[in-house]
């Protein structure tokens, strides 16, 4: 079976060292002192407070399935998502493989003042950086790509710059990189080595997610990829997830906005 993410790192590792290359780590240091004040609530505040939950999120393709929205335009799309309910919004920012862009995130920030999580493969905190000074509120830290001192290293590193931590599991082993330094622990559905995606991933990591030490200020749950149905997400939420993260079943759609609308109507309406 191909490992898909396997050759994500790998790209990704060379794409960074030309990004350090073209624009080093003190021009983006100092872009984020020169930035002004952050006008926007803490994600995870967000989706605690929010009746929905949804992290609706901005994304041109997927490297299984390929093309999904290739003349979306973050301009049209986030401002539609915020109209429509969305408590906070993940732009992909990652080129080769899901057709997004720093811009994306920079656009998306200039046009809505919902929380922004910049969903890429961050392996680096040059990445960080980038993160903060595109307006980036929160950042996804992968564990299958990461071992527990670097999502430790990383997300101590995040908060330093006033970045919120999304740590993504796909599987029990993986809560051993959960750190202090976590605010919000999403279980992807989606298996990144295959891409093979089945929601009952969420329900069978409740068990493991139940036996974490308790703590004064746990993680936020998100439950991500696949969501399609308003019922699952009732079942979730009732389970304990509070963040649930959609782009597919939108961005699918001429007009996502309509389509998280129409999501939210469902999700609010009679439980059947």
């Amino acid at each position: 079976m191909k490992d898909i993410l396997s050759d994500i790192i790998a790209y990704k590792r060379m794409e960074v060292e030309q990004q350090k290359a073209a624009v080093p780590a003190d021009v983006l240091r100092q872009t984020i002192e020169n930035l002004p004040p952050a006008r926007t609530v803490s994600m995870k505040q967000s989706l605690a407070a929010s009746d929905t939950g949804i992290i609706a999120e901005f994304k041109r393709r997927s490297p299984s399935k390929g093309w999904i929205h290739a003349e979306a335009k973050a301009e049209d799309v986030c401002p539609d998502y915020e109209r429509a309910g969305a408590a906070a919004l993940s732009v992909l920012t990652d080129r080769h493989f899901f057709g997004g862009t720093l811009a994306d995130l920079q656009t998306a920030r200039a046009c809505t003042d919902l929380p922004l999580l910049r969903k890429d493969f961050v392996i680096d905190s040059y990445q960080l950086l980038q993160a903060r000074a595109c307006g980036a509120n929160a950042v996804l830290l992968i564990a299958a790509c990461l071992s527990p001192e670097e999502v430790m290293s990383l997300a101590g590193q995040a908060h330093a710059l006033g970045l919120e931590v999304l740590m993504e599991v796909h599987m029990p082993e993986e809560l051993a990189c959960l750190g202090p330094h976590v605010d919000m622990l999403g279980v992807n559905n989606r298996n990144l080595g295959s891409f093979h995606t089945d929601v009952r991933t969420s329900f069978d990591m409740l068990e493991a997610l139940a036996a974490l030490p308790s703590q004064p200020e746990p993680p936020l749950l998100v439950s991500e990829s696949g969501l399609s149905d308003a019922q699952t997400v009732r079942q979730l939420r009732r389970a304990g997830y509070r963040g649930f993260l959609i782009g597919e079943n939108f961005m699918r759609s001429p007009h996502p906005g309509k389509a998280l609308s129409a999501f939210l109507q469902n999700l609010n309406g009679p439980c059947v």
